[in-house]
């Protein structure tokens, strides 16, 4: 049959494909936690079902006259031109961020129409905007 040697040869490749297929498994498990989904408000009035203990980014244009400041929040609208999703917001916003401007807000949602936001994003300047945002406009317009 087969000698010594090779079943040990064996025996050992078949624990390497074993730690390896192991390994991969750990790691896309662990990056599962990490990954954030873009979603446009015209998407989010089309879920079926919402996961607010699951991490989203919502991206779009800040509506005119729609920011309102407090000492320690900020609550605003974002709109794809074709639906729009409150955002409230505790904490520092970028300089860039203003009503007009394409803004990306990763939070929770609380419902279809409500984002508990925990980082907000700013474009950089005037001709950037996120290939996401500008492509959910572009499907809206």
């Amino acid at each position: 049959m087969y000698g010594k040697k090779v079943k040990l040869r064996f025996l050992f490749l078949s624990f390497i494909f074993l730690i390896l297929t192991l390994s991969v498994f750990l790691i896309l498990k662990s990056l599962e936690e990490n990954v954030v989904y873009f979603i446009s408000p015209t998407e989010i009035k089309n879920l079926t079902e919402i996961d607010n203990k699951k991490r989203i980014r919502v991206g779009g244009m800040v509506k005119e006259e729609t920011v309102k400041m407090t000492q320690n929040k900020i609550s605003f609208i974002i709109t794809d031109f074709k639906n729009e999703i409150n955002v409230t917001y505790s904490g520092a916003v970028p300089n860039l961020f203003s009503e007009g401007k394409g803004v990306v807000a990763e939070g929770y949602l609380n419902d279809r129409s409500f984002l508990d936001a925990k980082k907000i994003l700013a474009k950089h300047d005037e001709n950037y905007m996120p290939p996401e945002v500008k492509k959910a406009l572009e499907k809206n317009k």
